[in-house]
């Protein structure tokens, strides 16, 4: 796609739809590693306040953890956001029949309001089509631009649906208010959703230490970078003045 035409419509809407960046293979074994997690999560955890969410996917299964270093995505956030950004929080979005979730207030994925600077992107991975039946996201076009976010009335008057199929990627400034709605189909609707801020910035948990020696490894540079491997934190002097090609913090991370 024309990234021209994609940065201008970032900028002006807050949202893009990047069409079929998964093909049915990712999106059958996303969906079964996904629908394991939560079957597991409800048993452990079933009375948790965002109960249905899972949290750091990377962790709960291959193919969300292979999917960081997707050549698309990795190509397209790079492109509209910034080559060293990293995983803030890696999380599900799903809808069971009849209902919302915790994304359904109307909100906004990023608390910091900064003009004409982004510090945090969202990027949605569709696993089932986004339909005005199942629940599709709500969002307020251009909205990223506002200081404060708009009644609850205002929103909604003003608001249009994300609609979108199975395998595409939505890239959006985490500025941009939204909503879940709700699923009026008969089947559960589930997406994955990566917040990714500056590399300077703390992510929601220490990923670099949460995973595990053989996830990290099956990394490539880009799922690495992703997860924080390159702003990890010395702990000793030792470390501090390791030789540059060994430091724990790379150069250049902006």
């Amino acid at each position: 796609m024309d990234l021209s035409s994609l940065q201008q419509q970032f900028d002006q809407q807050g949202v893009v739809v990047i069409p079929q960046v998964l093909d049915k293979a990712w999106l059958n074994a996303l969906q079964q590693e996904l629908e394991a997690a939560i079957a597991e999560d409800t048993q452990q955890r079933p009375d948790v306040f965002d109960a249905g969410m899972v949290h750091n996917c990377m962790t709960r299964g291959k193919q969300m953890c292979a999917v960081l270093d997707h050549p698309l995505l990795n190509h397209y956030i790079k492109a509209l956001f910034t080559p060293h950004c990293i995983i803030y929080a890696y999380q599900s979005s799903s809808l069971t029949p009849g209902q919302g979730n915790y994304g359904s207030r109307v909100h906004v994925d990023c608390p910091r309001w900064i003009d004409n600077y982004i510090t945090n992107v969202g990027v949605i991975l569709p696993l089932n089509d986004f339909t005005l039946q199942n629940g599709a996201t709500w969002y307020l076009p251009g909205s990223h631009r506002l200081a404060e976010l708009p009644s609850e009335t205002l929103f909604y008057q003003q608001a249009k649906r994300l609609l979108c199929q199975a395998g595409d990627m939505v890239i959006f400034n985490a500025r941009l208010v939204h909503a879940a709605g709700v699923n009026q189909d008969n089947y559960t609707r589930h997406a994955l959703t990566i917040n990714l801020c500056r590399p300077y910035m703390r992510q929601r948990f220490d990923f670099p230490r949460l995973l595990t020696r053989q996830q990290i490894d099956s990394l490539g540079e880009d799922g690495r970078r992703l997860v924080g491997m390159n702003v990890r934190m010395p702990v000793s002097l030792d470390e501090f003045y390791l030789p540059p090609e060994q430091r724990l913090y790379k150069p250049g991370q902006e």
